[in-house]
C-alpha cells in the first residue's frame, strides 16, 4: 500500500467503512530563550475547520508519557494502542493522517502507529493546506466525540523503530548505522536556532533537515538524492533525531518512502541528550 494519498483520492474515500481520518496537529513555537520549543493544543483550530468526519488526536494529551524525563516521550505500546482505539483506530481500520503544521506532527503520529505494528496507514499529501487549496469540503464547529474502535488493535511493537540513548551511543562510529539530525543546518553546526540545552549535534551525526522533505509530497527519488547528499548510504540503518523526536519522524517516514527499511527515531532526541554533559556533542561544520 502506498504511504501517501492525494486530497482528491481521500475525498472519494470519505465515509467508507473502516476509514479513520486523524488530525495529528500540535502547534509549537520557540521559547523566548531559544532553549526549547513550547507547544499548545491545536484543538481550537480543528474545531474551526477540518476535513469532514476527521478526528483530532491530541498528542499532548494522549501520546506523551509525562512521567518520563524528556518531552514527547512515547507511552507504553499498550497505552499507545488504547489511545488510538479511543479515537476509532482498531484491527479493521484504515487510517489517513494529516496536520496543519507542515507534516512533522502527522509523521509523528504515523511513526507511532508504525512502532506499535499498525501498517494500514497513509499520510495526506500536502496536509490540510492542500485539502483547502483543492477546494474540498470543510467542516466547522464542535466536532462529535470520536467513536471507540469496536475491535481494538493488538500491539505488535517493532522494537527497532524506536532508539534510546544507549542505542545511539553504540551507533556512534559504527559504519553500518547513520545517526542523522533532522534539524536545520544552523542547529546542526551550533551557530543558530534552538539549542536544546547545548548547541550543536550528536557527535558524528549527519544532517538532513526535515524542512527539506516537504509535506509527504516529495518524490521518493528526490528524497533518495537528498539522503545521498547527506551521506546516508542505501542499506544503512538510520537513527533519526531532532529536538524531541517530531521532525525526526518526518525524516524516518520519508526515508521509508525512498526505500530504507531499517529505521528508528531516537525518542529522547536532544531534549534528553543535550541535558547530559557526559554525552558527546559537536559544533562547527560537519
Amino acid at each position: 500500500m502506498s504511504l501517501t494519498v492525494t486530497p482528491a483520492a481521500l475525498a472519494a474515500e470519505l465515509g467508507a467503512p473502516g476509514l479513520v481520518v486523524l488530525d495529528g496537529s500540535v502547534f509549537q513555537r520557540p521559547s523566548p530563550d531559544l532553549t526549547t520549543m513550547l507547544q499548545e493544543s491545536a484543538r481550537a483550530s480543528f474545531e474551526k475547520h477540518r476535513i469532514p468526519g476527521s478526528v483530532h488526536l491530541d498528542a499532548l494529551d494522549w501520546l506523551w508519557d509525562r512521567a518520563r524525563p524528556f518531552r514527547f516521550a512515547l507511552p507504553s505500546p499498550e497505552a499507545t494502542t488504547a489511545a488510538f482505539a479511543a479515537h476509532g483506530v482498531g484491527e479493521d481500520s484504515r487510517v489517513v493522517i494529516y496536520d496543519r503544521v507542515g507534516g512533522n506532527w502527522a509523521t509523528r503520529t504515523f511513526w507511532t502507529l508504525h512502532w506499535i505494528g499498525f501498517d494500514a496507514v497513509r499520510l495526506l499529501e500536502g496536509g490540510f493546506a492542500a485539502w483547502k487549496a483543492a477546494g474540498l469540503p470543510v467542516d466547522s464547529g464542535p466536532a462529535p466525540p470520536p467513536l471507540p474502535a469496536p475491535r481494538p488493535f493488538v500491539p505488535r511493537p517493532r522494537a527497532r523503530a524506536i532508539a534510546d540513548r544507549d542505542a545511539v551511543l553504540a551507533a556512534i562510529g559504527d559504519p553500518a548505522v547513520a545517526v542523522v539530525n533532522a534539524l536545520s543546518p544552523e542547529q546542526h553546526a551550533g551557530t543558530g536556532g534552538l539549542t536544546y540545552h547545548r548547541p550543536g549535534r550528536i557527535a558524528g551525526s549527519a544532517n538532513l533537515p526535515a524542512a527539506r522533505l516537504g509535506d509527504a509530497t516529495l518524490a521518493p527519488e528526490a528524497i533518495a538524492a537528498l539522503a545521498a547528499e547527506a551521506g546516508i548510504a542505501p542499506g544503512q540503518r538510520v537513527v533519526a533525531y531532532c529536538g524531541g523526536g517530531i521532525a525526526a519522524s518526518n525524516l524516518a517516514f520519508n526515508l521509508m518512502r525512498a526505500g530504507w527499511s531499517d529505521l528508528a527515531v531516537y525518542d529522547g532526541s536532544l531534549d534528553e541528550w543535550g541535558r547530559d554533559p557526559a554525552l558527546p556533542m559537536e559544533t562547527g561544520p560537519g
